[in-house]
């Protein structure tokens, strides 16, 4: 039935068709019916059936030609008016029409096709009413007979106008909504691969930098010293496990489909000297200050700060040398908190390549809570990044941090 109706959609005129030939069969006999049908196409026989096509043939092509169509049938019907003494069955075409114009045009189109329809019913009744019928009579009649018809077929055709005008506004609405959706989950689809890229690239260069930087070591020291080469080995292995720990947590969330599946705590400035720690016990040279009061921020700026200080040591073990030592600065200020990390190796050589992922990470991760982060060479040698966060948090509580290190 759906491959009919689809079939029918796509054959309008065909469709139309049908009421056309129709009413052209209810038409007709009032020519049949005249003697001398033989003759029809001679004098006023002839006349009536130009009138009758002109009837309805523009019902086959109303759905396309509304105006036109109707503005046809009109002129007929006034000759018809004029040059025949009755109605014909193939009038009811124009009330077909009339819907057809008011289903399809505006409003202002289809109350003007109205005003004729209604103009030629009151005609109708003078020239069509029977004789000896009052004038009250011939009002009745032509309310209820031609103007009542046409006002329905118009007030039918109207709503149907109305009704696809909705339904059009619905449809558009949905496929905006649609859009709006897909683009709202390509947004968010960028931002969660931009947030795992970000959690993978800290897990994995910081700890991967101080294995190798641990394994370099126990290489080294692995004739001359092999306690300190076990040392060394021992710091690797238990490095490994914290990266595979967490390499763990990151694809079991991504994997999960439960919503509430257990998740590892994210570091923040509490797990700061386990962080220093663990680059000190890598062999690297890290001193730690601590200025003002301390205060609690949003978890996840202190996130974003336990990760800049991640990255910045991450970045002086790759680009700074050996021998290269970092100055970490926690300085809490009335408006925020000022977050430093300066170093004295060879960093300055490798800003020349430009940034990379870990600087792109932190910059994507102090800008989400309104903060900044500036990173170049000193002039003096080494590199320092220096990030901002301001301060949304609630009132100084006791600190956490506690002293320099």
């Amino acid at each position: 039935m759906s491959a009919l109706y689809a079939w029918l959609s796509r054959h309008p005129r065909l469709v139309d068709g049908v009421p056309a030939f129709w009413l052209a069969l209810i038409g007709l006999p009032s020519v049949i019916g005249q003697p001398g049908f033989v003759f029809a196409f001679f004098g006023g026989r002839a006349l009536m059936l130009l009138v009758i096509a002109a009837l309805v043939v523009p019902v086959v092509f109303r759905r396309k030609y509304p105006v036109q169509g109707f503005a046809i049938a009109a002129v007929a019907g006034a000759v018809q008016l004029i040059v025949f003494p009755q109605p014909v069955g193939a009038d009811l075409a124009i009330l077909l029409l009339l819907y057809t114009l008011a289903a399809y045009r505006p409003r202002r189109v289809s109350v003007a096709g109205l005003a004729v329809c209604l103009a030629g019913a009151v005609a109708a009744v003078v020239a069509w009413g029977p004789n000896g019928v009052g004038a009250i009579d011939r009002v009745l009649l032509a309310t209820v007979l031609f103007s009542g018809t046409a006002l329905v077929a118009w007030v039918l055709g109207d709503s149907m106008r109305y009704r696809r005008a909705y339904l059009t506004a619905l449809e558009d609405r949905a496929a905006r909504l649609e859009r709006e959706r897909d683009a709202q989950a390509q947004i968010a689809a960028a931002a969660e691969r931009a947030r795992i890229a970000r959690e993978l690239h800290d897990v994995i260069a910081h700890n991967v930098s101080v294995m190798v930087v641990q394994a370099d070591g126990a290489g080294y020291a692995l004739r001359r010293d092999p306690e300190r080469a076990g040392q060394a080995l021992t710091a690797i292995s238990r490095t490994g496990r914290q990266a595979l720990a967490e390499m763990r947590r990151l694809l079991g969330v991504l994997r999960s489909d439960d919503q509430q599946a257990d998740l590892a705590p994210q570091p923040g400035l509490e797990q700061l000297r386990e962080l220093l720690d663990q680059a000190r016990e890598a062999g690297m040279s890290v001193s730690f200050t601590l200025e003002g009061p301390v205060r609690p921020l949003p978890e996840g700026a202190e996130l974003a700060a336990y990760r800049v200080v991640q990255e910045s040591l991450t970045n002086t073990r790759k680009h700074g040398g050996l021998a290269a030592a970092a100055a970490v600065t926690l300085r809490y200020q009335a408006d925020g908190l000022l977050l430093q990390v300066t170093d004295d190796g060879l960093g300055a050589a490798a800003a020349a390549d430009g940034p990379g992922h870990g600087l792109t990470g932190m910059r994507e991760r102090v800008e989400m809570y309104g903060g900044t982060v500036r990173a170049g060479p000193l002039p003096s040698g080494g590199y320092q990044v220096t990030a901002r966060l301001p301060d949304t948090g609630p009132e100084p509580a006791a600190g956490r941090l506690n002293g320099a290190a």
